[in-house]
């Protein structure tokens, strides 16, 4: 019964971010019914890929407003929004997958060193916070996969911030999460 309601879940949250998209792309479409869950605070990152290649990827850290609205923001900024890419355009929609990974709260590690961090973390299981000062950056654990090694993870994540990949120092602080992630390829390749 409960995985009956992830997987409702999972769909509502992708129907939801396909909606809000076709919206901002001007095509014309029913907005999905809502979940229960929406109403509830969340955090949620959307992924957008095409042909195997990331094309936008933009989400939410901590819980700070309801979840459907959470979805459907970052669904509008993965297309539209993502500094990285050119705003996605509706003819190029039809080949774009698009992934939804629902966030848990955020974990401060407690460690005395770099080496304690990299014993701690566990690949493609958390998701990595890297703070420093006003610097910040995350990995969600998908990125494990292509940064298998804990060192590389944890030094591209530094370079995602700003800094060397071997910077270290007293004030850095390391929050962990763990993600529940819905794909869908329905659009056509």
């Amino acid at each position: 019964m409960a995985q009956d309601t992830e997987r409702s879940l999972g769909d509502a949250l992708l129907q939801r971010a396909h909606w809000a998209i076709e919206q901002a792309l001007g095509i014309p479409g029913a907005e999905p019914p809502p979940h229960p869950a929406f109403a509830e605070r969340g955090a949620c990152f959307v992924t957008l890929t095409r042909a195997g290649e990331l094309r936008g990827c933009i989400g939410s850290i901590q819980q700070r407003r309801a979840l459907g609205e959470d979805v459907a923001d970052n669904a509008v900024g993965a297309a539209l929004r993502d500094t990285r890419f050119p705003p996605l355009t509706a003819d190029e929609w039809p080949s774009v997958d698009l992934e939804v990974s629902l966030l848990s709260r955020p974990e401060f590690l407690e460690f005395s060193s770099e080496d304690d961090v990299l014993t701690a973390l566990r690949p493609g299981v958390d998701g990595v916070i890297f703070f420093e000062g006003c610097r910040r950056s995350t990995f969600l654990p998908q990125v494990w996969a292509q940064l298998p090694a804990p060192r590389d993870f944890l030094g591209r994540l530094k370079e995602k911030a700003g800094l060397p990949a071997q910077h270290w120092s007293p004030n850095v602080m390391i929050a962990t999460y763990q993600v529940e992630k819905f794909g869908d390829r329905v659009h056509a390749p």
